[in-house]
């Protein structure tokens, strides 16, 4: 079992919340993750799951009388099952505020579920748990490497020349637990597909009311071919020949899944002049290989790699470690009108920024930080470092707070 880099902000949340929600896709661990709490010397706690057809029945029929019976710290699995919990959870916690009484795990974002943000304010904590992080799939420490990038701690972290197959591999795998472990390119396919034909049978079904269930694959299909880019609701709704209302439907129900995600534009200057997009990303480098056919043959075969994957795979790498930062990281993208971007900014809860920019060559040289020096320039009173992360060798300096940096931090040791 893969030991989880999350686990130790879930017990400390356990220890004075009431109410803990995990959030994240199906196949990420949220269940194995939950039913291991035994390691962490906790109270019994019982565990049910609402894929049960009796219990998720029982919920249903009354959400109250289900509530009340139960007794002691309780574990409750895919609660966006049952959205109709939420209001007599509320109740139970204002009679009874004990410290981790409700865990709940959501295969959607249960934020934005019908009545959970108003129903259980100021009583719940909210974690992400993503894929698994590189780092986690080489059981190596439990380092952030979102805040070492953001402090430019290269001490904390021993960075190996980035091999070029090594990264493939990772581009190639993702973070599912599951395609993590299958060894050819045929059976992740073969995952991949069941996986997205799953989501549509079950999730969907559950979360909308939508009929025609084959433009669901085709969007995301289409989303797949944009990830790293910015999000143009006007060109996706001709290119996919969908009404721009239904276009926005069906990508929020994406989005609460967890199978596209947003990058918000970075602005704190009221004078600067910027792109006020958001950037699109599948959230999972394997789940987008799968959708452009990527493979071990074909990427070998190119004599650089797909920018768009490797900025991907560098998103869902962020992600992961800004859901467990403790420097409670943000992750935005800059860009402005002039074309002038850099492709990540990571800030701080002091509003001090990071900016990171990638580069899928070997070599990198003085105009890959023409982003990353503007943006110096122009903040300089908040910018703490500007990094571009690289397929090369070593951890190289380009100036003040200025570095090239290998793609091989996400799994050094």
């Amino acid at each position: 079992m893969y030991i989880r880099h999350i686990t130790p902000l879930l017990a400390e949340a356990l220890s004075d919340t009431p109410v803990v929600v995990v959030n994240g896709a199906r196949q990420t661990g949220k269940s194995t993750l939950v039913q291991s709490l035994g390691g962490l010397k906790a109270a019994p706690r019982r565990y049910l799951t609402l894929d049960d057809p009796a219990i998720l029945n029982a919920a249903k029929s009354d959400p109250a009388g289900f509530i009340n019976g139960l007794q002691g710290p309780v574990t409750l699995d895919e609660v966006q099952r049952a959205p109709e919990l939420f209001l007599p959870i509320k109740a139970a916690v204002d009679r009874n505020r004990q410290p981790g009484r409700y865990l709940l795990t959501g295969s959607a974002d249960v934020m934005l579920l019908p009545g959970m943000a108003d129903s259980l304010a100021g009583r719940m904590e909210v974690l992400s748990l993503l894929p698994l992080s590189c780092a986690e799939v080489v059981d190596s420490p439990a380092i952030n490497r979102a805040d070492a990038l953001f402090l430019g701690d290269w001490a904390a972290l021993s960075v190996p020349p980035c091999d070029r197959q090594t990264l493939i591999k990772h581009l190639l795998a993702g973070g599912f637990p599951e395609v993590v472990a299958r060894g050819s390119a045929a059976r992740r396919a073969a995952w991949f597909d069941a996986y997205v034909q799953a989501m549509l049978q079950r999730d969907v079904r559950d979360l909308a009311n939508i009929e025609q269930l084959t433009e669901i694959p085709n969007l995301l299909h289409l989303l797949a071919t944009r990830s790293a880019t910015l999000l143009n609701f006007a060109e996706l709704s001709r290119t996919a020949g969908l009404a721009q209302s239904t276009l926005k439907r069906y990508f929020a129900l994406l989005e609460m899944l967890f199978l596209v995600t947003r990058v918000s534009p970075w602005e704190r200057n009221p004078g600067k002049r910027l792109v006020k997009a958001p950037k699109v990303f599948l959230p999972d480098s394997g789940l987008l290989c799968h959708f452009v056919g990527a493979t071990p043959d074909s990427l070998a075969a190119r004599p650089g790699l797909p920018g768009g994957v490797v900025e991907t795979f560098v998103l869902s790498e962020l992600l992961k470690h800004v859901a467990f930062s403790r420097q409670a990281l943000s992750l935005w993208h800059y860009r402005t009108l002039s074309n002038i971007e850099v492709d990540f900014v990571l800030e701080n809860r002091l509003g001090q920024i990071t900016g990171i920019e990638v580069k899928a060559s070997a070599t990198v040289d003085a105009k890959d930080f023409k982003g990353l020096r503007h943006l110096q320039e122009t903040e300089g009173a908040i910018f703490q470092h500007g990094i571009v992360l690289y397929a090369g060798r070593e951890v190289v300096p380009f100036g003040d707070n200025l570095w090239a940096v290998p793609l091989s931090v996400w799994w050094a040791t």
